[in-house]
C-alpha cells in the first residue's frame, strides 16, 4: 500500500504485508504507547477496520485485532482505556476525508476470518494461536518492574522473579522467600490493571494446585498499588511472559496429527485446558465455553 497517516500520538504506515504503528514521545503521549515505541502488525492479525467520531474534534481509526494474536492484549483482557489502546489512532476531524479512504483499504487487505471462531480446526482460530505463537510481537527482555509489595524480573526467555519487598510484604510471603518461575511450569499470566483497586500480576502455574485467593498472600503474584506496577511497566511484561510461554510450548502439529487427535482423551483434554485459559481471559463467554466444551466431551 505505502500510504502513511500521522495520527495524535502515533503514525501508522501501510506496509504491503502489515500495518506498521510508531509511538510519538513526548509528556502528552500515553507511557504505554512510549513504552511501545513500535509494532509491527500482519495483516492477518486484524479482523476489522473501523472509523468512527472521536472526542473533541477528532476521529478515530480502528485497526481491531484478532483474539489470541497479540500477547499485550491478551494479557490486557479488556482493561486497557481506549485512549491507551495502541490500535486505535486519533486523528484531525479535517483529516477523516483521508482516514476514510485508508480504512477502506485497509478492510481490503485483511484476510477473511473463520466461520466459527471456536474450531479448534481453524487456521485462525485462537486455540490454536496457543500452538502457533503470537503473530504480534511482544516486548523484548530482560524487562523488570517494581510492585508495591516486591521487584518482578523477567529474563526475557526462560525464568522469572519475584523478589519481597522488607516492608510491604505479607508474612505469608516472606514465609516462602523469594521465588523463582520456569516459564516452562508456567500455564497463564493473570493481570490486573493498577488503574482499579486490587491489581496485580499472577503466575498461574501447571498443574492447577490451590493456591491463595488473595494475590498479597500468593507467593506466585506480586500487587499493585500507588505509583508501583503501573500499565506501562507491568502490563509489556505480562505480555513478554504470556509470549515466551506460547514458545516455549510452541511445536509444529502434522495435519494428520491433527485429524487422528479427535477422540483421544489426551488432546481433547489439552484442548478444553487452552478453551478454559481463553474463557479466563474473557475472549470466551461463559455461553460459549459451556458449549464448545460439551462438544468436546462428546468427542470422547
Amino acid at each position: 500500500m505505502g500510504d502513511v497517516l500521522a495520527g495524535i500520538h502515533a503514525t501508522w504506515e501501510f506496509e504491503s504485508d502489515a500495518l506498521v504503528i510508531r509511538f510519538e514521545r513526548g509528556i502528552r503521549t500515553p507511557r504505554l504507547f512510549q513504552a511501545l515505541r513500535e509494532r509491527r502488525v500482519p495483516y492477518e492479525a486484524l479482523s476489522a477496520a473501523v472509523l468512527a467520531p472521536g472526542r473533541r474534534g477528532t476521529v478515530v481509526l480502528h485497526a481491531v485485532p484478532r483474539p489470541g494474536v497479540d500477547p499485550l492484549m491478551e494479557a490486557a483482557a479488556g482493561q486497557l482505556k481506549e485512549t491507551c489502546d495502541p490500535y486505535r489512532l486519533a486523528l484531525p476531524a479535517d483529516r477523516e476525508e483521508l482516514a476514510a479512504r485508508l480504512r477502506d483499504e485497509l478492510a481490503a487487505v485483511i484476510p477473511a476470518g473463520p466461520s466459527d471462531p471456536l474450531d479448534p480446526l481453524d487456521p485462525l482460530d485462537p486455540v490454536d494461536r496457543w500452538d502457533s505463537g503470537f503473530l504480534v510481537a511482544a516486548p523484548q527482555g530482560p524487562i523488570s518492574f517494581k510492585a508495591y509489595d516486591g521487584k518482578a524480573t523477567f529474563d526475557g526467555t526462560s525464568e522469572v522473579s519475584f523478589r519481597w519487598s522488607s516492608t510491604m510484604a505479607t508474612s505469608e510471603k516472606w514465609k516462602t522467600g523469594d521465588q523463582v518461575f520456569p516459564v516452562r511450569e508456567l500455564s497463564g499470566v493473570e493481570w490486573r490493571t493498577p488503574d482499579s483497586p486490587g491489581g496485580f500480576l499472577r503466575l498461574l502455574p501447571r498443574g492447577g494446585a490451590p493456591r491463595p485467593e488473595r494475590p498479597d498472600h500468593d507467593p506466585a503474584a506480586v500487587v499493585f498499588g500507588l505509583g508501583y506496577g503501573p500499565v506501562h511497566d507491568s502490563l509489556p511484561f505480562a505480555a513478554a511472559v504470556l509470549a515466551a510461554m506460547r514458545a516455549k510450548d510452541r511445536a509444529p502439529v502434522p495435519a494428520g496429527v491433527r485429524s487422528a487427535a479427535h477422540g483421544d482423551p489426551g488432546a481433547i483434554a489439552e484442548r478444553i485446558r487452552h478453551l478454559g485459559e481463553l474463557h479466563r481471559a474473557g475472549l470466551v463467554t461463559d455461553e460459549e465455553f459451556a458449549a464448545k466444551k460439551t462438544e468436546l466431551l462428546a468427542e470422547l
